[in-house]
């Protein structure tokens, strides 16, 4: 018989940290930890295959499963000496999801399983305390109700505050165990309204209730959003741990927390995280009440008042400090803890590799690398390429004037600014109208995700450090300031009321994460520097890297930025892009609407001194690293006049008919002119371009020194390269003779059409070297215009027809396979032909394994995913076995 459910804690653990697939992350460490002998409540672990069989199966469960439940159940009731349902001292659970990575606050749990109208009776006798157990009952009716049977609990919160209201008094603390008991009836009765059906008390029943709502909340919405911004698969499902309780809400000597080993958001080597006395742990996680500081140095750089559990309870803080140690040795890495203190007793009920920053990734890294930890390579190996670009935007300038209006807790670093929105839906909205928002809430929930993600930073006026807001901020590297309890929020009335001041929709406010910050209006930012430990473990990924690394840069600035980010060449200058400006774009709507070559060499005549200009500013930048420039590319419809005004503005430029232009402009449009007449069919057909830029070209290396690679877009035959080339060698022969200087320069071209890869062995014999340019070879192999994919491709996704946006991420069975055998085909034409991709693909880390495994010589991408490449390219060698020998020279640029 298949087995199903796996016990930890007790007398016997099966399972341990090596079956994270099967037992989940949660349950595969509870394992772990109960075999390190450490204080682990007893209970088991559903499979993550019984999830799978669950929808595979209609929502039903595999024979079997309801006996191994019930039989590893009363292994927990023997451990525990408590009976589950029993009147007499009774067994409760918890029941929590556990997928195998960490999906912070995407899934369901359930408290205090196991009460009802007779247990709660027992309970208080038991305990000792009538309030604490009927607090604990309302918490798991509501819980309950939430999360099994779908009851809004925000109907069960306003019970909550119409008693407070009714009392006089402000906290939860301030209700005794009769207004407790008469919440849980009137909770009781809401669920009876909403539902149609009375509250199960059969502790059973509800014990199946809460594993299946666990379960079908591995489809939520939330769930499935969180999988999809974290390329998590569906079929994974999750695990379901069932444990019995341990109550950190009995009393003054009781607790519950979060803990991590080290500074999630800096990386330092200290004990971070909160507590909360006479709590349970959804207190803490869910944003509830604002917690206390663990140690006596956090609470007083917090400038907090409330005593942390260091001199609260130093004897639990002590063994918690032990633990730390113990787990993050016995792991190796940083840990996320929860914990929870009964009766002053220390009881651990989840470890995992904490969520990071980037920041306090590459710290922790570099750290465990001179602490004897971790070697280089397995420092590389930690950190997620993608998680890079919260490192590479732009930063508050220290320097610039700012109107602090609140401050709160520095959640997740890094600066934002926005127009402020209050609700997720909005967020969503904006975002998708290209304008930047910052999310202001109460406190942020699993539903909030979407406009998480879709804001450039988060604001809540509740929460701690580990609250929802907080730790999925962290993870999408949006910056966030949590816990803000000056700013009121109004979000009904579209209101926030900060230093005194009102703001709504119609105001911008920033957000600083690093500080906790909160100021009106748009603040001046700064560039980030690759120092420290940044720097450090680029060294370690550079080293064990083959894959070498250019940008997509045709401006001197992107071009510095690309050196500063540690590209090693330009693997892209897009010409068109220089002929954009406004003193540029006149002469170019010159040469382009000419009626003759005379005309178009009189046009070009001003654009040769432009574009020479901007060549030389590249090689010097560059310094001898490889420049690959792209002769013009795009249509020609794209350069033309779009107004009355701007035709007028031409013709008088060109000294002809405003009426007569027009007329041209009109011959000059084409059906289809993604498929039309550009890239190298331009230098077909107007060869005078091409000599432009060529000359341009070389005049600038013969003064510069550069060995420029010049690139020949759009190629579909090799008949197309060669006559191009020739075009290309006649004017450097004309530059040689002119200046008297020795020119050396090569010649490829663009790889982007299916018939070009197919035919690369009829290519490549004129080709120096081929750059696969995969966004229109994505677009002509696909048949879809990535100016109009958007409206369909999400429905793609979601639908399962494709697993990623095939112009984010490449497509390996398609346009790979094209890439692969024009690899191939072009280098057994000519063996020392280089390869490179320069599409945006260039930094997709899923991509650049691809480049690697195929043996391309380089990746281009844009400057800021330099080093998303960079370490992407040294994961792929570490992984594949194929890191560089101390002896092995690096490939040439």
């Amino acid at each position: 018989m298949t087995r199903w459910v796996y016990a930890f804690g007790g007398e016997k653990t099966a399972g341990g940290a090596e079956m994270n697939a099967l037992l989940g992350g949660k349950g595969a460490n509870l394992a772990e930890m109960a075999r390190l002998g450490l204080p682990v409540p007893p209970g088991f672990t559903i499979t993550t295959e019984v999830c799978t069989r669950f929808y595979e199966d209609g929502e039903c469960y595999p024979a079997g499963l309801e006996e191994q439940v019930e039989a590893a159940l009363a292994v927990v009731e023997a451990a525990v000496d408590r009976q589950f349902g029993g009147e007499d001292e009774p067994l409760l659970l918890s029941v929590r999801s556990g997928a195998r990575v960490s999906m912070p606050g995407m899934m369901d749990t359930v408290l205090n399983l196991g009460l009802n109208d007779r247990t709660v009776e027992a309970l208080a006798v038991s305990a000792g305390d009538r309030r604490f157990a009927f607090d604990s009952y309302r918490r798991f009716v509501q819980m309950f109700a939430d999360v099994a049977l779908g009851v809004d609990r925000g109907l069960f919160e306003e019970e909550i505050e119409h008693l407070k209201d009714r009392k006089g008094v402000d906290a939860d603390a301030d209700l005794n165990a009769e207004d407790w008991r008469a919440l849980t009836t009137r909770f009781k009765e809401i669920v009876l309204t909403e539902t149609g059906v009375p509250f199960p008390d059969e502790p059973h029943a509800q014990l199946w209730e809460a594993i299946g709502a666990v379960m079908r909340s591995w489809q939520t919405p939330r769930a499935r959003t969180y999988r999809r911004l974290h390329d998590i698969p569906e079929v994974w499902g999750t695990a379901v741990n069932v444990q019995a309780m341990v109550f950190g809400n009995m009393g003054e000597d009781c607790a519950t927390g979060v803990a991590f080993t080290r500074n999630p958001s800096t990386g330092e080597n200290a004990l971070y995280g909160e507590y909360l006395v006479n709590a349970q742990g959804e207190d803490v996680v869910a944003g509830i009440r604002t917690p206390q500081s663990l140690t006596v140095a956090d609470a007083q750089a917090r400038g907090s008042q409330q005593s942390p559990m260091e001199r609260a309870m130093p004897e639990a803080f002590a063994r918690l400090m032990e633990m730390r140690a113990q787990l993050e040795c016995h792991f190796r890495d940083m840990q996320d803890i929860e914990f929870t203190v009964e009766t002053g007793r220390l009881w651990m009920l989840q470890t995992r590799s904490g969520k990071r920053t980037a920041q306090a990734a590459l710290q922790i890294a570099v750290d465990m690398v001179e602490e004897g930890t971790i070697g280089p390579e397995e420092a590389v190996m930690r950190i997620e390429p993608q998680a890079l670009e919260q490192l590479l935007h732009p930063t508050l300038d220290p320097d610039a004037e700012r109107d602090v209006i609140a401050r709160g807790l520095p959640a997740s670093p890094g600066a934002a600014s926005g127009r402020i929105v209050f609700t997720a839906d909005a967020a969503e909205q904006a975002a998708a109208a290209d304008e930047a928002v910052i999310l202001v809430r109460s406190e942020t929930s699993p539903e909030d995700i979407h406009g998480m993600h879709a804001a450039r930073g988060i604001l809540t006026s509740r929460g701690g450090m580990t609250s929802h807001a907080a730790v999925v901020a962290r993870g999408m590297g949006r910056a966030c300031v949590s816990g803000a309890g000056a700013v009121r929020i109004d979000a009904e009335s579209g209101v926030m009321l900060a230093g005194g001041r009102c703001f709504t929709t119609a105001d911008r406010i920033t957000i600083d994460g690093g500080t906790g910050e909160v100021m009106a209006g748009e603040i001046a930012t700064i560039q980030p520097e690759v120092t420290g430990g940044f720097a450090q473990l680029m060294e370690w990924a550079d080293e064990a890297r083959l894959l070498r690394v250019r940008a997509n840069a045709e401006t001197p600035r992107d071009a510095e930025a690309a050196r500063a980010f540690g590209a090693e060449g330009i693997g892209l200058c897009r010409t068109e892009h220089m002929f954009f400006d406004a003193d540029r774009i006149l002469a170019m709507r010159e040469m382009i609407l000419a009626d003759d070559e005379t005309g178009r060499r009189t046009a070009l005549a001003k654009l040769l001194p432009m574009q020479r200009r901007d060549f030389v500013a590249l090689f010097r930048i560059m310094d001898g690293l490889p420049v690959t420039i792209r002769l013009l590319d795009p249509p020609l419809h794209e350069f033309l006049p779009r107004t009355e005004e701007e035709t007028a503005e031409v013709a008088a430029a060109a000294g002809v008919d405003a009426v007569k232009l027009r007329r041209r402009a009109l011959r000059l449009e084409e059906e289809n002119p993604m498929l039309g007449h550009r890239g190298c069919r331009l230098g077909v057909t107007w060869p005078e371009i091409y000599e432009m830029q060529a000359r341009a070209i070389f005049e600038a290396a013969a003064e510069t020194g550069a060995e420029p690679e010049v690139m020949v877009p759009l190629v579909a035959t090799g008949s197309e390269l060669e006559y191009i080339k020739a075009i290309i060698d006649r004017t450097a022969a004309s530059v040689v003779e002119e200046t008297s200087t020795a020119l050396a320069y090569s010649i490829g071209t663009m790889i982007e059409l299916p018939r070009a890869a197919l035919r690369a062995a009829e290519i490549a014999p004129a080709a120096a070297f081929f750059s696969f340019g995969t966004n229109d070879l994505t677009q002509t192999a696909f048949g879809i215009s990535r100016d109009d994919a958007s409206s369909f491709l999400g429905a793609y996704r979601d639908g399962g027809i494709l697993a990623n946006d095939p112009f984010e991420t490449l497509d390996i069975d398609g346009v790979g396979e094209l890439v692969r055998l024009a690899a191939e085909r072009g280098r057994a034409a000519r063996p020392d032909l280089k390869l490179g991709i320069c599409g945006e693909h260039g930094g997709d880390p899923a991509s650049v394994v691809f480049c690697h495994d195929i043996g391309l010589d380089y990746v281009s991408c844009s400057p800021y995913r330099v080093p998303i490449a960079r370490l992407a390219a040294a994961q792929a060698a570490i992984s594949l076995g194929k890191g560089k020998k101390q002896d092995q020279a690096p490939p040439a640029p």
